[in-house]
């Protein structure tokens, strides 16, 4: 674990874009505990399954008191990256919205920020204009001597509307394949997805080629990695369990309850 909290070179991030891209591309599904701040990832690195860092663009837009949609400014989003970057020596993949504008030069600063992977929404943006999107990110790495990892989401699922199920995950298809011919590592596909779905999205976009999202209701991440993804996540979750627990933690402290005896020092850095 780094204590010195110095900025990643551009070589040690290049290091880590290939890290995480044969982590993608692994048998095993890599599986992410999201963070939001500094302390998040200093204790989820120190899990011994842990082999790579991921952010979640809403859980840091909220711990600066912001709502989830690029309503953070991105310099505060940065310097987040950064503090979580400095907190562990796995690599992190950072969650960049929709690019904030410009992705090009929003991915230019997450590298600088020591992210070796993104990432970036489609939004429901015209097809051409998402393409034109992941290819400004992938050229931003390009020109920092970066192979970038981008996880290129695509919200056809999310934000597909009324449209039925199998329209949407032709959409996707079709949005998912175009993102990889632009140099995309995997296409996010959130949304809760049973064995059908999945199957269908690996059919159509490829083995080891998407990602999915841990929310309720969805499948295992052991189900899922038989289904041939390449990564599972859990984008808030994570946070909100964290709130869940101060929640009932300070309902307990306030009704004249004790703080627990398992309590563990996990912010002691």
């Amino acid at each position: 674990m780094s204590s010195s909290h110095q900025p990643r070179s551009l070589t040690r991030v290049a290091v880590d874009a290939q890290t995480l891209a044969d982590l993608y591309a692994a048998p095993t599904a890599l599986r992410v505990v999201n963070v939001w701040d500094a302390v998040s990832a200093r204790v989820v690195s120190q899990l011994p399954g842990t082999r790579a860092i991921a952010t979640a663009g809403h859980g840091i837009a909220a711990s600066h008191g912001y709502a989830d949609g690029e309503q953070i400014p991105l310099d505060t989003m940065i310097a987040a990256i950064a503090r979580i970057a400095s907190a562990t020596d796995l690599p992190v993949s950072a969650d960049l919205d929709g690019g904030f504008g410009d992705a090009g030069e929003t991915v230019r600063r997450a590298i600088g920020a020591g992210a070796s992977g993104a990432n970036i929404e489609d939004q429901m943006r015209p097809l051409d204009e998402s393409v034109a999107v992941m290819r400004a990110a992938m050229a931003a790495g390009e020109r920092e001597g970066v192979s970038f990892v981008l996880n290129a989401r695509t919200d056809a699922l999310v934000k597909g509307g009324d449209r039925p199920r199998e329209i949407a995950i032709a959409d996707a298809i079709e949005r998912g394949r175009a993102y990889l011919d632009v140099g995309a590592t995997c296409v996010f596909v959130p949304g809760v997805l049973d064995a059908d779905d999945t199957r269908a999205l690996v059919d159509g976009i490829g083995e080891r080629k998407i990602s999915v999202i841990g929310l309720p209701g969805a499948l295992t991440a052991a189900e899922y990695e038989a289904l041939g993804v390449a990564r599972v996540s859990y984008g808030p979750m994570p946070q909100n369990v964290a709130l869940t627990a101060l929640k009932r933690l300070g309902e307990s402290l306030l009704a004249d309850g004790v703080i627990p005896a398992d309590t563990e020092a996990l912010n002691n850095f």
